[in-house]
């Protein structure tokens, strides 16, 4: 027998007069040998739920911590009557016997523990609302600061948010666009052949693309892409301590980063609107003339008779809105971030499905506010 197979551990029963007595032990129980005799372990809690056993320990060459915690909670976390060990042994064992052992078993889950979790996420909620108002009073009192000193404003960190936001995002929004278009206007035509009323297809791409479609398209792009890069960027200046160094230099940072990023994209979003808007029309025209045998000239005439022009202004209204709300919300998320990489994922995320569930929320209630008007009669 070679000296491996002599230092694994092993569990040997012993019997007196024909019926199991005890138990001996022997062999190196340390963690590693443990973790390869999965079986052993098994055997070990079958024979120490029988509590009139004596168990001989003498024969054990090496016991670690390990093995001895094993031990000690298959005896049921106490010591056996008829236990023979080494004195060096008893000492590790007397050791958890003197330690208490916490318990790891799962919190139950009852009606408090729900209540506080409410209470902590509305106390969370009434924070940040607390916050996001605080952000945009001060961003009130910048604006009144340049209109008192128009040189102070800050024309180039504008100029590169426009770019950025806007010039960059016109081949998203244009795809995304031009394809909800062909999507909008093949199923409602599978629709309006039933009813031999083809025509009307211009109406409803028209209403729906101007009006509602395309800003609200524009605005999901923009907050996706964006509103987390503002979140982010605003991120990362807080953990190479950049917004410190703006503090210490007495820099504003509801001047500096806040108030370019709100006013470009308050700028840039209507115009954005009216790009997808018109990438939704194409595609629909090319759609309706695929589906429908309606002519590009026939659209392009058509068009202005059934969408009245006011539609036009609301749907750039809410542009403007939403491109307003989308950089609020990023820098309230951007400040928010802690100086660690987890909470700049987390900010950045949370900022994304704010962003969006605000646009979705201010675009019902314009939907309810204009419900009569800009209608064709």
């Amino acid at each position: 027998m070679t000296d491996r197979a002599k230092s694994l551990p092993a569990l040997e029963p012993i019997a007196q007069q024909g019926r199991l007595s005890g138990v001996k032990l022997s062999g190196e129980w340390n963690l590693r040998n443990l973790c390869d005799a999965p079986g052993l372990r098994r055997q070990l809690r079958n024979y120490a739920r029988n509590r009139a056993l004596h168990w001989d320990l003498e024969a054990i060459e090496v016991l670690d911590n390990a093995a001895a915690l094993l031990l000690w909670e298959a005896w049921g976390q106490t010591l056996p009557a008829g236990l023979v060990l080494r004195p060096e042994h008893q000492r590790m064992l007397e050791r958890w016997q003197e330690q208490e052992i916490p318990d790891t078993a799962p919190p139950r889950r009852h009606i408090g523990v729900i209540l506080l979790f409410l209470y902590h996420t509305l106390v969370d909620f009434c924070r940040q609302t607390a916050d996001l108002i605080a952000l945009l009073g001060q961003l009130l009192l910048d604006v009144g600061y340049l209109l008192r000193h128009p040189g102070s404003v800050p024309w180039s960190e504008i100029s590169i948010t426009i770019y950025e936001s806007g010039v960059r995002a016109l081949g998203i929004t244009a795809l995304v666009g031009f394809l909800i278009g062909i999507v909008l206007s093949y199923l409602s035509a599978l629709q309006l052949k039933l009813f031999g009323a083809e025509i009307y297809i211009i109406d409803i791409l028209g209403l729906s693309v101007i009006r509602e479609l395309g800003p609200l398209l524009a605005a999901i792009l923009v907050a996706g892409r964006s509103g987390s890069a503002m979140t982010a960027q605003i991120g990362i200046m807080r953990v190479t301590e950049e917004l410190d160094a703006l503090s210490a230099m007495g820099i504003s940072h509801s001047l500096r980063l806040v108030l370019p990023k709100v006013a470009a994209l308050a700028i840039v979003m209507p115009l954005i609107g009216v790009w997808t808007s018109s990438a939704a029309l194409l595609g629909g025209m090319f759609s309706a003339q695929n589906t429908l045998d309606i002519s590009y000239m026939q659209f392009f005439l058509k068009l202005p008779d059934t969408v009245p022009l006011l539609n036009v202004f609301i749907g750039l209204l809410k542009s403007a809105v939403f491109g307003f709300l989308i950089a609020l919300v990023a820098c309230h998320f951007g400040f928010r971030i802690k100086p660690n990489t987890e909470s700049l994922g987390n900010e950045t995320t949370n900022s994304v499905v704010a962003s969006i569930t605000i646009v979705i929320m201010v675009d019902a209630v314009f939907a309810i506010l204009f419900m009569g008007i800009g209608m064709p009669i």
